[in-house]
């Protein structure tokens, strides 16, 4: 069972507050949402700027996907990270 956040970005973009959220949510949980609102941006090119900037700060490997303007974060396993 994937347990599951939901967090969304809003105009002031990726901040230090919206990553230590992340961090704290995926302490617990695999998998993240993380929808873009339209203050934000809408434009693809930088939803993955976005996407690659989440995955540089957070504390935890990951990977992503981008579906429509939600990026999906998913925790690697402890195995998948050795």
């Amino acid at each position: 069972m994937i347990r599951e956040g939901k967090f969304q970005i809003g105009k002031n973009g990726v901040t230090s507050g919206v990553i230590e959220s992340l961090n704290l949510y995926l302490k617990t949980h695999n998998q993240i949402r993380v929808s873009i609102l339209k203050s934000a941006n809408r434009d693809k090119n930088k939803a993955i700027e976005m996407a690659e900037l989440i995955k540089s700060k957070i504390a935890y490997k990951c990977y992503y996907r981008i579906i429509g303007f939600t990026i999906i974060l998913k925790r690697l396993s402890k195995k998948a990270q050795q």
